[in-house]
């Protein structure tokens, strides 16, 4: 049995090595190139010169970056809390669905990635055109003034966003509703809970890995779009990644590219970090729950004698125990 253990992390270690190796490569080595240039002067006919310096760094407190920070970090956050709500219901039906229906329905929910990506945003930006079929039918419902612009402001920029990345969010949270045990929204309903009450006090928790790893593949990629804003929004809905894009292609000022790139980087890890050590806490659960019974949804006990009341929580907390007893036999498994 000694020799068994050593001889298996040998083998573990023999598969991760090609996909360690590629990561240094295409990853961690262009990462540090590119941090390294934000340290280097500007070459005054582009590119960086000799020498290093901290000017670019400090050039990052130009008054005009806080907004722009702001706006990129407000626009993908309200842009993927569209995308949880629209596929928290799509990823439940799927669940539910009978295979047939399942496998018609995950094929709508692909369609998108067949056509270019930039294809795509052109085709919205026809949509939403001034003398566009959209306007022209919201001015005829006296729904918007006809001199209204659904181009180029932060709406048109939020819209495209959704519709771009709303796959990116279905899938992850399917996965995760496929595994999970729907009979115990049926127990919920049976202890006097709502659909609703069940639905967020028992569903919502038992798939928080894949609401985690939906938000996290919406959101990195939201933070550092740029041909989005670029094509369907304006100057007022500008974000870091165009600023990044300017500099390294109008500005030819790879330092100053180099620093945004950075100042991104650590915004992403600074969200996606946050995120993670909430859901390790579970106070997003716990949040739900307490939410909820504040406003009375799905308010349900039944008491016996000498048992405790089982309530929406009590079987939120199962759930929460089982995957946290998933957890630890995986690392027992990997040891």
């Amino acid at each position: 049995m000694p020799t068994m253990i050593p001889r298996r992390r040998r083998e573990e270690w023999l598969l991760t090595l090609p996909t360690f190796f590629w990561l240094t490569l295409f990853f961690i080595i262009p990462t540090v190139i590119v941090l390294a240039i934000a340290f280097k002067p500007a070459a005054p006919h582009g590119g960086f010169g000799e020498g290093w310096t901290l000017r670019t760094l400090m050039e990052l407190g130009n008054p005009n970056y806080p907004a722009i920070v702001f706006r990129t970090l407000w626009i993908s956050a309200v842009a993927t809390a569209l995308c949880i709500l629209i596929a928290l219901p799509v990823g439940y039906c799927l669940a539910r669905a009978s295979r047939k229906w399942r496998q018609f329905l995950m094929l709508l929910v692909v369609i998108p990635f067949w056509t270019n990506f930039l294809i795509r945003i052109f085709a919205w930006k026809q949509v939403l055109h001034p003398e566009g079929i959209l306007k022209k039918t919201l001015v005829a419902l006296h729904l918007v003034a006809p001199d209204a612009t659904l181009l180029y402001n932060a709406g048109a920029v939020m819209l495209v966003m959704v519709y771009t990345y709303l796959p990116f969010a279905i899938l992850p949270i399917y996965a995760a509703a496929e595994k999970f045990d729907f009979s115990l929204l049926e127990a919920a309903q049976d202890l006097g809970s709502s659909r609703l009450g069940a639905f967020y006090r028992i569903f919502i928790p038992g798939i928080r890995r894949g609401l985690l790893t939906a938000t996290l593949m919406v959101l990195i990629p939201a933070l550092g779009a740029y041909v989005i804003p670029d094509i369907v929004g304006g100057p007022t809905s500008e974000m870091i990644g165009n600023k990044i894009a300017q500099r390294t292609f109008v500005d030819r000022n790879l330092p100053h590219a180099s620093a945004l790139t950075g100042l991104l980087l650590v915004t992403v890890l600074v969200v996606t970090g946050g995120l993670y050590v909430l859901v390790r806490m579970r106070k997003i659960p716990r949040a739900l729950g307490r939410s909820l019974a504040a406003t009375g949804t799905g308010n349900l006990t039944t008491t016996a004698e000498n048992t405790a009341p089982v309530t929406p929580e009590s079987i939120a907390d199962l759930v929460a125990e089982e995957e946290k007893n998933k957890e630890e036999n995986a690392e027992e498994d990997a040891t």
